[in-house]
């Protein structure tokens, strides 16, 4: 009996046939039978199922994936899944190779030969390019007149008062990866997007300041895409076009901010391309933000949109509450101020969508406390706040219990009322119906009906469920109490 599929397969097939795209599926397919009994499925349904098996020959697969990312995240995360599994279903003996997607035109091959080799040693992303004469000795001049350039940074944008958590989780490790090593690694361009007052500036400059801070460079430039726009346009006007584009084009790290500025600018476009080109092909790093998907942007020409694709593009979500209160006790320290943990859990309850705004209110609460030389305590932060926190002031209902548990949850109402089993809603449904049921005094029926019209067997089961859940386990019973303290809080 055949000990692997490729034997028990070649068995079957004419010679010619191990070199076909079917064969490659076939042995591709169990490996990932492999892998998939090894990881979770949300791991296995992102960086396995968009793989493409492309041959098989001897013992060697060459398969294809989507980015320099896809393809470093793959060897850094999943090496040994894959190693194992190719060993199990080639042999001892097996080889990959990588096929990495560079942009639509273009397939840019990387050999990995188990057992497994350093990523970063094993690919040449930089496409071959010299500069002119002309972009040397604007280089050198550049060089020469560091003492005078001007950065745009913020020096209180950085990493150290920028706050971590699952809402910029990726974004923020590449930003700490591309402040250590810009330019050389898989995230150029590193595209962040996001709505206002995220944190998606600050990300961006803590990067700029860092590598400034470690000496890696001086030549670190943030500009707004609206002031690029107008620099470029006044540049043709001036006749000075071939000075702007030298100048940028001779930057170490370039960071624009909301390219989303850039739609319809087809002038401005054509300058961003070439200046993008001759940075890229000359590792320079890249770091751009825009406020939805690049591919939502409308009136971004395709081969933009496909260059800043190169590199990585995550999203920045509106923090969670953890975060919030995270970014509230960091503000406070740089502050030198102490609050009640009611204060902090009130704003951080109520402030939901904009790290600014959340900002804002500490600064105002500090401020009126510095004018009137009151205790800050709840009744004063609710006061002082009252234009900015719109919270509930009636008596407590299933509305605000609802509201409550979808932030906590981070769900939507109609996560809430649908009928979705997924763990995380339907916890959070059964927790919304216990906590109507003993912190309000609507009937079961009123409490069935208001979360998805369900019937009072629904509500005894979801009360009997919580009920079990806390007396079992510590974690449930806090998470209960911590939602409870939120909805007191938010009834007051």
């Amino acid at each position: 009996m055949p000990d692997t599929i490729q034997q028990e397969a070649i068995q079957d097939l004419p010679p010619v046939a191990i070199h076909s795209n079917s064969f490659a599926e076939k042995v591709w397919g169990a490996c990932l039978g492999l892998i998939q009994e090894s990881i979770n499925s949300l791991a296995f349904k992102t960086w396995f199922l968009p793989i493409k098996p492309i041959s098989f020959s001897g013992s060697e697969l060459t398969i294809q994936v989507p980015s320099q990312f896809f393809y470093e995240w793959i060897e850094e995360n999943y090496s040994d899944h894959v190693k194992q599994a190719l060993k199990q279903v080639i042999g001892p003996e097996a080889r990959l190779m990588y096929s990495i997607v560079m942009d639509k035109s273009q397939v840019q091959p990387v050999t990995i030969e188990l057992p497994h080799q350093n990523a970063a040693n094993s690919r040449d992303c930089s496409p071959e390019g010299t500069s002119s004469q002309a972009d040397m000795q604007a280089r050198n001049l550049f060089r020469n007149n560091r003492a005078r350039f001007e950065t745009n940074l913020n020096p209180k944008y950085t990493f150290s008062t920028l706050i971590r958590g699952d809402c910029n989780s990726l974004a923020f490790a590449a930003a700490k990866s591309i402040a250590q090593n810009p330019g050389q690694n898989a995230f150029n361009p590193l595209v962040i997007y996001g709505g206002v007052g995220l944190g998606k500036t600050h990300m961006m400059q803590a990067i700029g300041n860092a590598v400034r801070e470690s000496r890696i460079t001086d030549a670190v430039l943030y500009v707004s895409s609206e002031k690029f726009a107008i620099d470029f346009v006044n540049a043709i006007q001036n006749g000075n076009i071939q000075e702007f584009s030298s100048f940028y084009r001779n930057v170490d790290v370039l960071i624009i901010d909301d390219i989303q500025f850039f739609a319809g600018k087809e002038k401005t476009q054509e300058e961003i391309f070439h200046i993008f080109n001759t940075l890229h092909q000359s590792n320079k790093q890249i770091i751009l933000s825009a406020d939805r998907p690049i591919k939502e942007i409308k009136g971004i020409e395709d081969r933009l949109i496909s260059r800043f694709n190169w590199g990585l593009s995550t999203d920045i979500q509106p923090p969670d509450y953890e975060t919030r209160k995270a970014i509230i006790q960091s503000k406070l320290h740089q502050s030198g101020v102490m609050l009640d943990s009611a204060v902090i859990d009130f704003i951080a309850t109520n402030v939901t969508h904009n790290v600014r705004e959340l900002e804002g209110c500490i600064v105002k609460l500090l401020a009126a406390h510095s004018l009137d030389n009151q205790e800050i305590d709840l009744h004063f932060t609710k006061s002082t706040l009252k234009d900015i926190i719109r919270y509930n002031t009636k008596q407590l209902t299933l509305e605000t219990i609802e509201k409550a548990v979808c932030a906590y949850f981070s769900i939507t109402p109609n996560d809430l009322k649908g009928k979705s089993k997924k763990k995380e809603i339907a916890m959070g449904r059964q927790i919304a119906m216990y906590l109507g049921k003993v912190m309000t005094d609507s009937s079961l029926k009123t409490i069935g009906l208001h979360f998805g019209g369900r019937d009072h067997s629904t509500v005894i089961h979801a009360l009997n469920t919580v009920d079990r859940k806390i007396e079992a386990s510590t974690e449930e019973r806090k998470k209960v109490e911590e939602l409870k303290k939120r909805i007191e809080i938010m009834s007051m």
